[in-house]
């Protein structure tokens, strides 16, 4: 099944692509994915600015937040978007309890607790 949304990558000068971001739009609600960054870009910065570019075109989009769901207790999971104004909250729409069933049916939780995080959006600068 294919969701509408938006892939942001990171490209390098000469070089290969070093990272993405993908972005789901669903039934009104901003998601963002996936945040993946090649183990060799790790630690650069690269992350933070694939996500802050994701919250901007989701700004730019009109949605005054971006949710995602990742594992509590792994330093460069929850606690990195902590640091990027993401704060946990509960899931209360049926996509987002849609995403613990996911969850459950690929035995995610086995590798830790998993959390919904949602960052809020300001609107776009001029308006």
């Amino acid at each position: 099944m294919c969701e509408p949304g938006f892939l942001l990558v990171a490209e390098l000068e000469h070089g290969p692509v070093a990272g993405f971001v993908h972005v789901l739009e669903v039934g009104g609600i901003c998601h963002l994915e996936q945040l993946s960054v090649a183990p060799e870009h790790a630690r650069q910065g690269l992350g933070r600015l694939l996500v802050e570019a994701a919250k901007q075109r989701a700004r730019e989009l009109g949605y005054s937040q971006i949710s995602l769901r990742t594992y509590a207790d792994v330093p460069w999971n929850a606690p990195f978007y902590g640091t990027a104004g993401f704060a946990e909250d509960q899931p209360a729409t049926p996509f987002h309890r849609s995403l613990i069933d996911v969850e459950a049916r690929y035995g995610l939780n086995r590798y830790g607790r998993r959390v919904q995080m949602v960052a809020p959006l300001a609107p776009p600068q001029g308006r």
